[in-house]
């Protein structure tokens, strides 16, 4: 009796422990607010993002004396903020461009490249961008196009296929450059409100970065479980291994047969947008991490916001994640930066509301589409 009453003791313990590691913190996180990016060329970056809809909405700028307390980089620098259309709430961009770039970044490499970072958007004709990116790689740009791939990721396709019963899919393509990666995709028969706006001034009909793709190197995804611990996102599922016999990755990163890689998936509890999604290569890939560093060139930091902001710097604390002050950024923001285990750098910034308000349930509904 005495030892069936120390082993459901030993299983309570067990039990309360696991459900204290999975319980995430209220901290107010936000769906990921910001891309940011050092530029070489500003008035182009300017100009090119203004193709998918992105317009400046704040401008600054700061020494290298105030750069180096607040991003490790002692540069002069002139930040701008674009948004794309009335989406205030995620998916912007921050474009740096440094007196000094600390270095120029992980660049035009293969595809899963350690330190790789890709943005992600809707687009209403995918073909469209495709042909373009296609056009400027053979006109001797460098991007590489991926080949629109579609596929059912949500299991909503039923029944035998005709004229009455169309498709409901999605399709999916990267596009890899030198001066930023991209993920495009088109739905087809359905829509998820609040995950992707389509900017309809935009000249090639695209919306705000919905999600956002992190090429790590790390032994497990425990290395990044601060995310739910520290800042309070939530982990979609447990880590799983994707790979070549998946129609939409072996597109979109150009996997080679028997290729594979970890995936694993979080989101704000507050926004279905600004998801991230991270990927750790399994195999010998390319390793640039050295370069994905705050003060390159390329994207090299990204931003959440939340009204709570002393409470996620003493959960980043406590987690040994060594944050700077709280401070203000250029834009007058309290804010602090850290860089985590795997290599990925955040700002948090203290906000408390936007214009925009984020959608926090995910639905599916279907069109005649």
């Amino acid at each position: 009796m005495r030892k069936i009453y120390i082993t459901s003791i030993i299983l309570l313990l067990f039990f309360v422990a696991n459900s204290q590691k999975n319980e995430i913190p209220d901290t107010g996180i936000s769906g990921l607010y910001e891309v940011m990016m050092g530029v070489e060329d500003l008035d182009y970056a300017i100009k090119y993002f203004g193709e998918f809809g992105f317009t400046v909405r704040d401008s600054s700028e700061m020494s290298k004396e105030d750069a180096e307390k607040i991003y490790g980089h002692a540069s002069a620098f002139k930040s701008y903020r674009l948004q794309n259309g009335n989406i205030d709430s995620h998916g912007l961009l921050r474009l740096f461009k440094w007196d000094t770039p600390k270095s120029m970044g992980v660049g035009y490499v293969p595809p899963e490249t350690i330190g790789q970072r890709m943005a992600v958007m809707k687009t209403e004709d995918i073909f469209r961008i495709y042909d373009t990116f296609q056009a400027a790689r053979e006109a001797g740009g460098k991007w590489l196009p991926t080949y629109p791939i579609s596929d059912d990721l949500f299991g909503l396709d039923d029944g035998k296929k005709s004229i009455f019963n169309r498709p409901v899919a999605v399709r999916e393509m990267a596009t890899y450059g030198e001066f930023f990666v991209h993920v495009f995709f088109q739905r087809y028969g359905y829509n998820i409100p609040g995950y992707g706006t389509i900017n309809k001034e935009s000249n090639l009909k695209t919306s705000e970065f919905t999600h956002h793709d992190f090429i790590i190197s790390a032994p497990s995804m425990e290395n990044i479980s601060y995310l739910s611990s520290a800042l309070g996102l939530k982990a979609e599922k447990e880590p799983k291994i994707d790979g070549d016999w998946l129609k939409g990755p072996k597109s979109v990163f150009m996997m080679k047969d028997g290729d594979s890689h970890w995936y694993q998936g979080f989101v704000s509890p507050n926004n279905i947008c600004g998801k991230l999604k991270f990927f750790i290569p399994i195999g010998n890939k390319l390793d640039k991490s050295a370069d994905q560093v705050v003060g390159a060139i390329g994207i090299s930091l990204h931003s959440f916001y939340t009204a709570k902001l002393e409470m996620v710097h003493k959960l980043v604390t406590e987690h040994g994640l060594n944050p700077t002050e709280i401070q203000k950024n250029e834009f007058g923001e309290e804010s602090f930066l850290f860089t985590g285990p795997a290599g990925c750098s955040w700002q948090i910034i203290k906000k408390s509301k936007t214009n925009n308000i984020p959608t926090t349930e995910l639905n599916f509904e279907l069109t005649k589409g």
